[in-house]
């Protein structure tokens, strides 16, 4: 187990001239999941493979515990990775693949027996022990992977997208297995993924990053409640916080007819005439048309516990609002004329220039 630090690390893939990865500062405690999340191209499973030693560090420095490891070979950080596509050798059984990173490091048949029991004893794998990969179902694969990682006995585990190959409800199930297993273990995890339900559900901190640069780094919730730009607010929760530019006037954030008030703080912080005002779908309050912002229904998403109404306003066509009733409103129906408007403890307030979130 060991700390990990990124200290100013960048990647520039040759014949670029934009990096994939930009000084990026980021440390990662002993013991701690850190997942890492950010759309396609945002540069996460880059700075995974250069943590790994399987891409180049072209500026700063990748520590792991006390030691620069910025230019050691990937043999040589005491790390074990788990890929996506599980890369298990199919001519072998569920303990040969397991074990046969020890039985390569001429470890005692004894230790290797013992090392190997006692990963598929966490993973639940001692009935497949005989089993070929083929036999296996994906999840049971995907743990058997997991289970090579284990008897390494790393300093770091990094999982490079490892539930992507999976249905979705065997991603559920597996990755509370392995939120639940890197708990029992205390190793110090790198996480990547796209998916931010997949982020927030597993990672003591989730670190999102775009373009390349490390836009905020917190637990899920400070993410959730108090997301530090536009970005981070519009990917963070599902369905995507309602992100809506409004002008600015004397009075506040003029949004249709309703007036959100500005402190004196958040208007000097302000660097144009309008702000872009978030509210996510359970934010807003359902009253009557003549109360708030009117608009009609245009669809209802039942998801059994849950329900969420995409709301066409009327002082907009082009643009959908998404509507989660709480506090025991009754759902709207298609076709509904429905009044808006945000809970007053439930908007969040940007710069629309810059994008970053105005002070409280």
């Amino acid at each position: 187990m060991a700390k990990v630090v990124f200290e100013k690390a960048t990647r520039i893939y040759p014949g670029t001239q934009t990096p994939a990865v930009s000084s990026l500062d980021l440390e990662i405690e002993d013991g701690e999941f850190m997942v890492l999340v950010g759309p396609s191209g945002s540069g996460k499973t880059t700075a995974l493979r250069m943590l790994a030693g399987l891409e180049a560090v072209d500026e700063g420095r990748i520590y792991i515990g006390d030691r620069d490891v910025t230019d050691v070979q990937p043999k040589d950080r005491d790390i074990a990775m788990v890929f996506q596509n599980y890369a298990l050798y199919p001519h072998m059984t569920v303990a040969e693949n397991i074990g046969f990173h020890l039985k390569i490091k001429k470890r005692p048949k004894a230790e290797i027996r013992q090392r190997v029991l006692e990963a598929a004893r966490l993973l639940d794998l001692e009935p497949y022990l005989d089993r070929k990969p083929a036999r296996l179902s994906g999840g049971q694969r995907q743990r058997v992977a997991m289970g090579r990682a284990i008897v390494r006995q790393p300093q770091v585990f990094l999982m490079d997208e490892p539930l992507s190959n999976l249905d979705a409800k065997l991603r559920v199930a597996t990755r509370t297995q392995i939120a639940s297993l890197q708990r029992r273990l205390g190793v110090t995890t790198v996480y990547v993924t796209h998916d931010q339900v997949e982020a927030m559900t597993m990672g003591d901190r989730v670190a999102v990053l775009r373009d390349g640069l490390l836009q905020q780094c917190d637990t899920p919730r400070v993410l959730f409640d108090r997301p530090v730009n536009v970005f981070v607010a519009g990917f963070i929760g599902s369905p995507a916080m309602n992100l809506i530019d409004v002008p600015v006037t004397e009075a506040g954030a003029q949004f249709a007819n309703r007036t959100v008030p500005l402190t004196p703080t958040q208007r000097a912080a302000l660097t144009g005439n309008s702000v872009t005002l978030g509210v996510r779908p359970e934010g807003w309050e359902i009253v009557s048309p003549t109360e708030g912002v009117r608009g009609v229904v245009e669809l209802v998403e039942e998801l059994g516990s849950d329900s969420y109404a995409y709301v066409t306003p009327e002082y907009d066509p082009n643009r959908t609002i998404i509507v989660r009733p709480t506090g025991g409103t009754a759902t709207p129906h298609k076709g509904d004329q429905i009044g808006l408007t945000p809970r007053p403890h439930a908007v969040h307030l940007f710069d629309t220039a810059t994008g970053l979130r105005l002070p409280d």
